[in-house]
């Protein structure tokens, strides 16, 4: 059975979606199966990956949440062999609404993956910056939690209300849910503040903070708009041996958690 990954924080702008788009893409070159969802209506997974979000042809999640679509049908084919998409569109933002009458309406998404889930290891979501229906729909579907953290002076204070939602989810409606850990982004190590902050999550989160430190990298915010992940774009570069390490981290995690 594969394991399904959401990647989230309510906070805009931490590499969210830099690190859905790379840790999927390597975790898919170091031979996984892989799917990425994009469940953020501003669709950057989908545009990052070489996909218009403008032509989905009616083939995207919010296709899926109301029913109209499976998920079999909404699969997209990337670059990479191993790595397949269900790409977002700006009509995501309505879902909210129409899943509002739906009954178990925060379990829509995970009875959607069900009958793909074992066609993958690793199913990776992308969520929404915000705390509402649709990631409540990507926290009950997974089964652990990334959350990207850029170190600036209100990081700490800006994961309480993440932390609390997974909390209710787990008391709710999804018990298994665990926190895959904290990956720092953005990081530039001739930084003093940033060195503290890493210091504070490692010190307050212990060993639920990734070894693997994605550093700042301009390649790396470039890579999107060519609609390449990292490892495509440049292969030299920081950021492919930063996520490629990142990727090999989880991997080890999980074998020893499955072992």
């Amino acid at each position: 059975m594969g394991k399904i990954i959401a990647i989230a924080n309510q906070k805009g702008g931490v590499g969210k979606t830099t690190t859905a788009i790379n840790l999927a893409a390597s975790l898919a070159v170091l031979e996984k199966n892989v799917l990425i969802i994009d469940a953020d209506p501003q669709a950057n997974t989908t545009s990052g990956l070489n996909f218009d979000p403008e032509n989905g042809e009616e083939r995207t999640l919010y296709e899926i949440l109301i029913g109209k679509l499976s998920a079999s049908d909404a699969l997209i084919q990337t670059e990479l062999q191993k790595l397949h998409m269900i790409p977002s569109h700006i009509n995501l933002v309505g879902a909210e609404i129409e899943l509002l009458e739906v009954p178990e309406r925060e379990s829509v998404l995970k009875k959607a993956l069900a009958p793909i889930r074992d066609n993958y290891d690793y199913i990776i979501i992308d969520c929404s910056p915000s705390l509402g229906l649709i990631t409540v729909n990507c926290l009950t579907a997974a089964d652990s939690v990334i959350i990207p953290v850029q170190p600036e002076f209100f990081a700490l204070e800006g994961l309480t209300k993440l932390i609390q939602t997974i909390r209710l989810v787990q008391n709710g409606i999804n018990p298994v849910l665990t926190i895959e850990g904290f990956v720092v982004t953005m990081f530039d190590g001739r930084t003093k503040m940033h060195n503290q902050v890493v210091a504070q999550l490692r010190e307050h989160f212990k060993d639920l903070v990734f070894q693997t430190i994605i550093q700042r990298s301009i390649r790396l915010s470039e890579a999107p708009s060519y609609g390449k992940p990292i490892i495509l774009y440049d292969v030299m570069n920081n950021g492919t041996s930063n996520y490629l390490n990142l990727a090999k981290e989880i991997l080890d995690k999980n074998e020893k958690d499955n072992g």
